[in-house]
């Protein structure tokens, strides 16, 4: 018989939870990892949102945050928060620019921002020189692996350096790149890291016999800064300087089947409960779409535990690995029982680990720490609704 509890009787449901103590050992794994291997640690936080997560990141060594877009980063200033980079290049009129504007006028904000075009950087260049102040810029550099922002390597890199040294108002500071398209092997890992590595130092030590002054060359995803921080550690790419791994501090099963956390270290569940427990066969809870998004991670649909009885999965039942949650509508979800037996019942809580937890905690408002059983604080999440 499966003991019937209520979990957190002060929360309405459904509400979305972190596991303070899973939250803090991950960043204190990841800090650790990058202080002995010499290198800075600056965290995506667009995976959290929230400047609370933010702080405790910082406090454990974080040199300062990375965040996607410029209205993030204002969400991040106003908490605070002095050291930002903003990651995916972005048109910087209208409402943009004054953002822009406004955070480049803050003499003690240090923000930088990553550019794959000249023309985005004479946009910068122009709010730059609106508030007297240069501005610091790091070319994306593509790696081959992803179809998003970023030069190709080599020649395309210097051209645009070239360019961008020419522009008032700009201080070309370092070159950045992000490693994407890692399976879920340890060598895959080693493989896409070692790469991006080599990579990026054979550009940074291109650039500097140019005498341009690269003093920031980051790479280290989520799943592959544990190979990067060994390479380091191991002496070698002493060019490297930074990693900004976002997804592992809070985990969920999209990166567990990337092979960039572990089940035990998804610190972030959504708590629900059971609205009905009248079929044998299923239970369905309060919490749809509205609440998980609708990520099934079907990219991953050729691995022998991604479907049971053609139904796809939206999240993991903590403590249950007999339940498959397989289907939802908007506001409901239905949780399937694989084996007989241990029927849910009418008003109990599940937390079920979502397959996308930047997704999940995008659409609320507030996420709620726990530790132990108890609710500890209520977290606002800061950059909800920032640009994204």
């Amino acid at each position: 018989m499966v003991e019937k509890t209520v979990p957190y009787p002060s929360l309405n449901t459904p509400a979305v939870l972190v596991d303070l103590n899973t939250l803090e050992a991950n960043i204190n794994r990841i800090s650790g990892l990058a202080k002995e291997a010499g290198l800075k640690l600056r965290p995506h936080v667009k995976i959290h949102e929230n400047a609370s997560i933010a702080k405790k990141q910082i406090a454990a060594g974080a040199c300062g945050v990375e965040v996607g877009v410029v209205e993030q980063a204002e969400a991040m200033a106003e908490q605070g928060i002095d050291d930002i980079l903003v990651a995916h290049p972005g048109y910087y009129g209208g409402p943009k620019g004054e953002i822009l504007k406004k955070l480049l006028g803050k003499p003690a904000l240090k923000l930088a921002m990553v550019v794959d075009m000249l023309e985005q950087a004479e946009i910068i260049s122009q709010v730059a020189q609106a508030v007297g102040r240069k501005a610091c810029v790091l070319i994306k550099v593509d790696l081959g692996r992803s179809s998003r922002f970023g030069v190709p390597p080599g020649k395309p890199v210097m051209d645009l350096a070239t360019q961008l040294g020419k522009l008032p108002g700009i201080e070309l500071v370092g070159i950045y790149s992000h490693e994407m398209g890692v399976k879920p092997t340890p060598e895959d890992k080693d493989e896409v890291a070692l790469e991006a590595a080599e990579i990026m130092v054979e550009n940074a030590r291109m650039l500097r016999s140019a005498g341009m002054d690269m003093e920031h060359v980051s790479v280290g995803a989520s799943s592959t800064f544990p190979s990067t921080c060994r390479f380091r550690k191991e002496g070698k790419f002493p060019e490297l300087t930074e990693i900004h791994a976002g997804a592992f501090f809070v985990g969920d099963i999209r990166y567990m089947r990337q092979g960039g956390n572990t089940r035990e270290a998804c610190a972030v569940t959504v708590l629900t409960t059971v609205l009905s427990a009248l079929r044998d066969d299923y239970a369905i809870i309060d919490a749809g779409y509205k609440t998980f998004g609708s990520d099934s991670l079907f990219e991953h649909r050729d691995k022998p535990d991604f479907w049971w009885q053609e139904k796809l999965s939206y999240g993991s039942v903590q403590g249950r690995p007999d339940l498959w949650f397989g289907r939802l509508s908007a506001e409901t979800g239905g949780v399937y029982y694989m084996k007989p037996g241990n029927k849910l019942t009418l008003g109990e809580r599940l937390e079920i680990v979502p397959n996308n937890a930047t997704l999940v905690i995008n659409i609320h408002d507030r996420i709620y720490g726990v530790r132990t059983g108890a609710v500890e604080e209520e977290i606002p999440v800061t950059g909800r609704g920032r640009g994204n």
